[in-house]
């Protein structure tokens, strides 16, 4: 009776283990960029290079790429084009963001130090209409705020760990900190938690995530809690993003391309 239990065990684990996301390379490119931040449906390519973003068109040759730069406020930190009407560019070191539109031109910057309400950003993101999913350090909270009436819409209850990584849609915001994964609605409302078991970084792909951990990518799928393998040759992973189905991971030489299989 224990070797039949054993046996039933060993292979409950087996076909656990080996469960895992299909991912076929349908397209690679030698791309020169510090980082690239994200490819749209339309072939349009953002990407960082010496601290400038630039906006490339597949069908125009790279001497005619858009570019945005502002080296009075230091080294970007991160880039959001979730809506590429209102890019949203920030800079930590001076605690601004600055949004652009879809030529890369300035249309609003938010300097947190010079609010009533003084705020010490880490982390941005998009939000709807004129918001900001923003986490403040002073307080420890997620807070969406309106850059145009300088007021926070909504706010979280303080968060204890570290946070890692910030994603998010018009709906939601997830945060990645080194114990747990959060998901928040547009009111503060805090949706789902799950343990964060090693990851350090994270994509948003519709509602699911897509999670870094050492050098594997695994997926986690929206209202689930157990992360799962990403199919993938090894591979140095600087950056990764997903756009509709297609998984993208950029080594700072050379942008892969990768169909993803999902049930």
């Amino acid at each position: 009776m224990k070797n039949a239990i054993y046996i039933l065990i060993v292979c409950w684990f087996s076909v656990y283990s080996q469960e895992q996301i299909e991912a076929t390379l349908i397209n690679k490119t030698a791309f020169q960029a510090d980082a690239v931040v994200d490819v749209t449906n339309f072939n349009t390519t953002f990407y960082i290079l010496n601290n400038v973003l630039l906006k490339h068109n597949e069908d125009e040759p790279k001497e005619n790429d858009l570019g945005y730069n502002n080296f009075q406020l230091g080294n970007i930190t991160s880039v959001n084009t979730f809506n590429p009407l209102k890019i949203n560019m920030f800079y930590k070191d001076f605690n601004t963001v600055v949004v652009l539109d879809n030529r890369l031109a300035e249309i609003f910057k938010i300097d947190f130090n010079s609010l009533a309400d003084y705020k010490n950003i880490s982390h941005v993101t998009t939000g709807s209409d004129n918001t900001l999913w923003v986490f403040n350090e002073n307080t420890q909270q997620l807070e969406l705020f309106d850059y145009k009436t300088n007021t926070t819409r909504a706010k979280t209850l303080p968060i204890k760990h570290p946070v890692l990584a910030m994603k998010s849609n018009y709906n939601y915001c997830w945060l990645l900190t080194e114990a747990f994964i959060y998901k928040y609605d547009y009111f503060g409302n805090l949706l789902n938690k799950a343990k964060n078991e090693g990851f350090t970084a994270m994509a948003l792909k519709d509602e699911d995530l897509v999670l870094k951990k050492n050098k594997a990518l695994f997926y986690l799928k929206k209202e689930t809690e157990n992360p799962i393998p990403i199919a993938l040759p090894n591979l140095l992973i600087n950056g990764f993003f997903a756009t509709n189905e297609t998984l993208y991971i950029y080594n700072l030489k050379t942008l892969f391309e990768y169909q993803l299989k999902i049930d």
